[in-house]
């Protein structure tokens, strides 16, 4: 049932984070950071051909069976994960960043860490609540912002682009706000349910969908371009 919910947002979603695990080369070598919510295990069971490093700071909300399909789990501590992902600099084929730089110490230095974790050519994909969600309705299961408590700090949706492509990297797709149109309808429908609970609907992130919640980039690191 998880899977096929997942497979449903790969066609939903065509941005999404689902789609770009499935495009991505033959065998690549994926470094999946902030990878809670069985993120090993749906990595894998969608594509069991690709090397899959997952790096977090603790075990968020993932079940035995996720954290064994890792071909390698790395826990560190809050103080020292920029160094931990200094330390896998220019290894990797693709990177994933889903709703991670918002829970992070140093986001900044957390995303010039991750960009230089990819060889060249290398993938990016990379989401976080989008600026205008600290103006969305409060709700159960995050709307705004600040319902999570756990978020540090807004990232700059304008700033991180500008880093990324600083960095070398040519943006394949960007938006401040995602909204895949036939889940941002879906979302409009159940909104009254939605207020009325004073929760987001969860199926395939109808909720988000309608509000764009989403900040979502993916990017390519050019082929000519030297690691710092």
């Amino acid at each position: 049932m998880l899977l096929l919910r997942y497979l449903a947002s790969a066609v939903l979603r065509p941005r999404g984070k689902i789609n770009f695990i499935k495009k991505l080369p033959f065998g690549a070598k994926v470094l999946d950071v902030g990878c809670g919510n069985n993120s090993p295990y749906v990595t894998k069971a969608l594509r069991p051909d690709l090397y899959y490093v997952g790096l977090d700071i603790g075990d968020y909300n993932q079940q035995d069976d996720s954290l064994k399909s890792a071909d390698q789990y790395i826990v560190t501590k809050p103080n020292d994960f920029v160094k931990e992902i200094q330390g896998l600099k220019g290894q990797f084929d693709a990177l994933i960043s889903a709703h991670n730089l918002e829970h992070c110490l140093a986001p900044e230095d957390v995303l010039i860490a991750m960009l230089r974790s990819l060889k060249e050519g290398g993938l990016l994909f990379l989401s976080f609540p989008c600026e205008a969600s600290v103006h969305f309705p409060k709700r159960a299961g995050t709307l705004n912002f600040y319902d999570d408590a756990t978020h540090l700090a807004l990232p700059n949706y304008n700033k991180i682009l500008k880093m990324i492509s600083q960095e070398g990297f040519d943006i394949q797709f960007c938006t401040p706000g995602y909204r895949p149109f036939f889940l941002s309808l879906t979302g409009f429908l159940l909104e009254p349910l939605s207020a009325l609970t004073k929760r987001v609907v969860r199926p395939l992130g109808v909720t988000w969908a309608f509000y764009g919640f989403e900040s979502i980039i993916w990017a390519q690191r050019r082929q000519d371009i030297l690691l710092k």
